[in-house]
């Protein structure tokens, strides 16, 4: 889950949270707030009640109301205890009510509705009486509902805004952190190309782009550095190993040596000759990676690829290897020399890797070409296969014709995979 979506996601859901307990403490708070103005109205109608007691010395006359309702009961005395309580209130109809209401309402002439009261108790003449005042709540209640609706309204506006607000803001706040992104995902450190200073105003995202910037310059001067050090090295072995190989042929065509000596003088001649391969094999490495050899042509695969198999045709006869070959017309815009070192890696790979009577497949398409050869029933480990100097301790190969094959199809976008099914081992060129 991208950042932005998680933020997003945890600022609404906090946010509804908050919200939600902030709204029911707002509504119990405007509900006690109502209920105590009109406890105060009751209140102040005792008062009144007390009052004309005083002075008349007889209970007010009741009077019929649309809003409240005062009832007078004789009772022992002291046995009403004085308190407030959310009862009924029956409103009566007018006579337009009345008539709107009488056939649904089988001829009631009211309606109960929430009402808040006080119990509360007087005496008059030497008669203890429990008085009952109770206003209507309903104008109460609907304001209540009216405040909360709005303010739900209101809160959901800002949600809605708020999260518009984050969208626009927060993309273009995190627009430097994308674009820092996207230059490391195009960052090649065999390439000149520079990862560009960011012009931000955010302090985190400067810093980021400085280390950045530190990082990457440092892997290209470390890049150059080894690939320098591999380029003089690779040229300044060839001057010995041309005077080794020389001296070495000079011994062995002038002197008579006993069998030891003569083996010890082959496994001298067989390493420096390993050794002069591995040496053209670093400096071919380095002129490809340099893209040094770059004169590009258009190529009929198909016909290079019959050449190559045909210089090859001796030793799968010496290995009794039988090739299979579904060869398609191919045309591909690359150097011929890599190519011929590509399609001469792979072939000899698929050769040295086989046994006497095993079998090499060659499939061509428009899409990919796929060599696929029978050997050791056991798949070779992927993240190595393509690891330069990584090879069996079987083979008397460099260790890096697998890697000058992937670094030749990555200059021409290429891709070369492998992959086991036994008991062929396969490697695909997919042209992109």
């Amino acid at each position: 889950m991208r950042l932005f979506a998680k933020y997003n996601r945890v600022n609404l859901i906090a946010t509804v949270i908050i919200m939600l307990f902030t709204g029911i403490i707002y509504y119990q708070a405007i509900s006690w707030i109502l209920n105590n103005q009109k406890d105060n109205d009751l209140n102040v109608e005792e008062q009144e009640i007390f009052n004309y007691v005083k002075l008349n010395n007889r209970l007010p006359q009741i009077f019929e109301s649309n809003d409240q309702q005062i009832t007078f009961t004789p009772v022992r005395p002291n046995s009403v205890k004085r308190e407030y309580i959310n009862t009924m209130y029956f409103k009566k109809w007018n006579d337009e009510q009345g008539y709107r209401r009488h056939n649904r309402q089988h001829k009631r002439d009211g309606e109960f509705e929430a009402g808040r009261g006080l119990i509360t108790s007087v005496t008059v003449n030497g008669k203890y009486y429990k008085i009952l005042i109770v206003e209507s709540k309903v104008e109460t209640e609907d304001l209540i509902r009216i405040i909360f609706f709005i303010t739900i309204s209101v809160i959901l506006f800002l949600l809605l805004v708020l999260m518009v607000i984050n969208r626009l803001i927060l993309n273009r706040l995190w627009k430097p952190f994308y674009s820092i992104m996207n230059e490391l995902r195009l960052f090649n450190i065999a390439d000149n190309n520079e990862i560009p200073k960011l012009d931000t105003a955010i302090d985190e995202f400067r810093e980021l782009n400085r280390a950045v910037l530190a990082m990457t310059a440092k892997a290209k001067y470390d890049y150059k550095d080894l690939k320098t050090f591999t380029e003089n090295a690779s040229h300044e072995l060839l001057t010995p190993i041309a005077v080794i190989n020389s001296k070495l042929d000079t011994l062995i065509q002038t002197e008579n040596f006993s069998e030891r000596q003569s083996k010890i003088l082959s496994d001298l001649y067989g390493a420096v000759s390993r050794l002069n391969r591995l040496n053209q094999s670093l400096l071919l490495l380095v002129k490809i990676e340099n893209r040094l050899l770059q004169d590009q042509e258009m190529i009929n695969f198909r016909e290079l690829l019959e050449e190559m198999i045909a210089q090859f045709e001796e030793i799968f006869q010496d290995k009794n290897l039988k090739v299979t070959c579904t060869l398609s017309d191919k045309e591909i815009y690359a150097t011929r020399y890599l190519v011929e070192i590509l399609l001469s890696n792979l072939i000899s790979n698929a050769i040295r890797h086989n046994y006497n009577g095993g079998k090499i497949n060659i499939n061509l398409t428009d899409e990919s070409l796929v060599i696929s050869n029978t050997g050791a029933d056991l798949a070779l480990p992927d993240e190595k296969i393509f690891t330069r100097f990584h090879k069996s301790s079987a083979s008397e190969g460099s260790g890096l014709g697998l890697t000058i094959s992937r670094q030749i199809c990555e200059n021409f976008n290429f891709s070369l995979n492998y992959q086991f099914q036994s008991p062929f081992h396969i490697f695909t060129i997919e042209f992109k």
